[in-house]
């Protein structure tokens, strides 16, 4: 089977390498250097804006892609030695707009916003985005993989921009300044593409048409931006980046004293060239970076939370993407992150950092990082070195990669038995009968990817193959993955596997099967359907099913889901799903999804099979008052479990919203395996009191972790991209709300252009 894979995934490419080398001519816009001194006020009254090109006339492409949209759209650019000037209209039949709040980095479902997409090293796979909604609020971020998934997107990056907003009776203008030095970019032409989100008519319309099944801001369908006056040549681009800090800490479990801890560091961002940018840290702080937002995790298996560091983000898809979302060879968080013995995130201080990353040429891009961490004692860690590498090369729009993963763990032997060190140190070896425990002081990763992507090929698959490297291991250390899909109007067809050998380890990545089985083989497919009725309240609809299985060395099954269902999207933004669920296991070892420290344990070579039925309903999104509400019943393990989660938000425009999540499950399972009710809820303030002064506070308790978290943030952002932020956390014991502990931190942090 796996042969028969690889057979016709390598047909598939070749098919489509020929597709992707084809160009297609696309809507020209072109765009000269402004005579006079753009004023941002909102008003497009200056000679420049109205002697330039217009484009207008956008297509719809959500709900529908057959009509145009009920109000147009008007884009207009210009630049001068500084800055890229974009003018945007947005027409309306009402004055009414629908935001959330005045919050930077917004929704970009819920909000009207028009956003502009740039292609700067016209590759059509790498780029940025930057969107504005009616009162001026800023949102921006960085795309890779031509824009065409939902990880293609990333809203974490941030940079200097400037906007200005105006509404009048019939429409809403945006004025953006964006710095040539913000980005990175070629001298030659750029691929671009607008896009204009219509919240209360739910509508999404851009400049050049895009079938549904696309993204409508994917550079597949993309027009050229042609300078008829040259660009500013990039020049020295340098920027730095100081922070302050000062800190109190007090950790009430161990009774220690308060602890009180300024700090000082910096970042910095140096353009190499116009596309290959060198970032820098000395001694960063991430202190003002949400928490994590809790999940009740029932499985056998760790949950992956998204990286929210500024350091790690430019460029991010060149690191993280390499393997399968289950089997990376890097995981940015577990630098400068780990659990302690309560199963709480600490941090682990990182000393420096420097990390290369862009483009050479028209057809290379590269990434290089290197991190020191400082010893944590706390926790049993050792100082650490981490090497990450990654060079690929572009075949049309598709590409393959080469990356290097290396861990050193400094200043240790290969046996210590004075020092204790975290568990992710320490291996097992198997001498004779005897099971030794040493210190693992090195671990990497080598291998090679296979991203495969068409212009406006419907087609798209990934293939990998990764090896790991231990002291004294030289067998069943690798990894490998498949993947298939095809998108289409009507139907989609999802097939992969991947696996892993026994002593594949990949510490500095995300492998959470391997921390339940020894070797693994996985397989998955997912079949969808979408139909468009004649209607005048639903959108579209269609049944899907999945399988998924794992199986463990000797092809013995391990895990089996089967799952169907039926979704139906409403013209209105609700969307409804019903779907059924058969899981299969045979455990690998002891496991109790509850508590295995106080109920009793399933048994490795147990097997139990159960049933489950699961319905989910999201509500009109544009009102004040919105919910999402699901459910499943039906049995779990040997027992049962019946669940209820949701939301419910209350949104007070412009100034922020108001919500409550939770996720409650009613476990009986018979015996002394455990009959406990697990609740999860989540209250959540968010207060914009300008565009600039942002509140932010919320609380999470959780049963299953036996933890209460408070947290807020205060931040104002007197500059572009410079911040003062205050921040508070404490943790509690779920039953008793005795404190464990708490702390405040105050934090300046600066944005200066060299």
């Amino acid at each position: 089977m796996a042969k028969l894979h690889l057979i016709l995934i390598f047909w598939v490419i070749l098919g489509a390498l020929s597709l992707s080398a084809q160009n297609r001519p696309g809507t020209e816009f072109h765009i000269k250097k402004a005579r006079g001194t753009i004023v941002m006020d909102g008003l497009l009254n200056e000679e420049d804006w109205q002697a330039g090109a217009v484009a207008t006339g956008f297509f719809m492409n959500t709900p529908f892609d057959s009509i145009p949209p009920q109000n147009e759209t008007e884009v207009r650019m210009t630049f001068d030695d500084h800055n890229l000037y974009i003018g945007l209209t947005a027409f309306e039949n009402n004055r009414e707009v629908l935001i959330q709040s005045l919050r930077r980095d917004f929704e970009f479902g819920n909000n009207d916003n028009m956003g502009i997409y740039l292609d700067t090293y016209n590759d059509k796979t790498n780029g940025f985005f930057f969107n504005v909604n009616p009162f001026g609020v800023q949102r921006e971020g960085l795309m890779s993989g031509g824009g065409n998934d939902p990880g293609d997107y990333s809203s974490f990056w941030d940079n200097k921009w400037y906007t200005a907003a105006a509404q009048y009776d019939d429409r809403w203008v945006v004025e953006v300044a964006i710095p040539f030095k913000s980005i990175r970019y070629n001298e030659g032409t750029w691929n671009f593409n607008v896009l204009r989100n219509d919240a209360k008519r739910n509508e999404r319309s851009n400049w050049i048409a895009t079938p549904l099944q696309y993204f409508p801001s994917s550079f597949a369908f993309s027009g050229k931006m042609i300078w008829d006056d040259p660009p500013p040549k990039p020049g020295m681009n340098v920027s730095v980046i100081p922070y302050l800090t000062g800190s109190v800490f007090k950790d009430n479990e161990k009774g220690s004293a308060s602890a009180y801890d300024p700090g000082v560091g910096f970042d910095a961002k140096v353009a190499v060239t116009p596309s290959l940018n060198l970032d820098l840290t000395v001694n960063p702080d991430f202190s003002q970076v949400e928490v994590d937002q809790q999940v009740i995790n029932l499985t056998q298996f760790e949950f992956g939370f998204p990286e929210r560091r500024q350091f790690f983000l430019e460029n991010n898809d060149l690191f993280e993407q390499p393997g399968f979302p289950d089997t990376r060879p890097f995981f940015s968080r577990r630098i400068g992150l780990a659990r302690d013995t309560s199963n709480l995130l600490q941090k682990v201080p990182i000393l420096y950092g420097a990390r290369l990353s862009g483009k050479l040429g028209a057809k290379w891009r590269v990434g290089l990082m290197n991190l020191q961490t400082d010893d944590k004692r706390s926790l049993g860690l050792p100082k650490q070195n981490y090497t990450v590498g990654v060079i690929q090369r572009n075949i049309g729009l598709s590409n393959i990669g080469f990356v290097m993963v290396n861990k050193e763990s400094l200043g240790i032997s290969d046996y210590d038995p004075t020092e204790f060190y975290h568990e992710t140190l320490v291996k097992e070896n198997i001498v004779g009968s005897d099971t030794i425990k040493t210190l693992n002081r090195y671990n990497r990763v080598f291998g090679v990817d296979f991203n495969l992507r068409g212009l406006k090929s419907k087609l798209r698959g990934d293939m990998y193959y990764h090896r790991s490297v231990d002291a004294g291991v030289d067998d069943k250390n690798y990894s490998f993955g498949t993947f298939l899909g095809y998108y289409g109007r009507n139907i989609s067809v999802l097939l992969g596997q991947n696996g892993a050998g026994e002593n594949f380890n990949a510490e500095v990545g995300f492998v959470p099967k391997l921390g339940v089985f020894s070797g693994y083989h996985s397989g998955f497919s997912r079949v969808e359907g979408r139909l468009f009725p004649k209607s005048n309240k639903i959108s579209n609809m269609g049944p899907f099913v999945e399988i998924n299985f794992t199986n463990i060395s000797g092809w013995r099954n391990r895990d089996k889901t089967f799952k169907a269902g039926y979704k139906i999207s409403f013209l209105n933004t609700s969307a409804f799903e019903v779907s059924g669920e058969n899981t299969f296991q045979r455990l690998v070892r002891n496991f109790n999804p509850v508590n295995v420290d106080v109920y009793d344990s399933f048994l490795e070579g147990q097997s139990y099979e159960w049933n489950r039925a699961t319905v989910s309903y999201s509500s009109d999104q544009r009102p004040q008052i919105t919910y999402k509400i699901g459910g499943s019943i039906g049995s779990f393990y040997n027992g049962t479990n019946n669940n209820l989660n949701g939301q419910l938000s209350y949104r007070f425009q412009p100034y922020g919203s108001f919500s409550v999540q939770f996720d409650y499950n009613d476990i009986s399972l018979p015996g002394n395996y455990g009959k406990k009710q697990l609740f999860l809820i989540s209250p959540k303030l968010d207060v914009t009191f300008t565009d600039k002064l942002f509140l932010t506070a919320f609380a999470q308790y959780n049963d299953l972790s036996q933890n209460v978290n408070i947290n807020s943030r205060f931040q104002w952002r007197f500059k572009p991209a410079s911040d003062f932020f205050v921040v508070y956390t404490e943790n509690y014991m779920s039953d008793s709300f005795k404190n464990k502990n708490r702390a405040l931190v105050l934090k300046w942090t600066y944005w200066f252009n060299i």
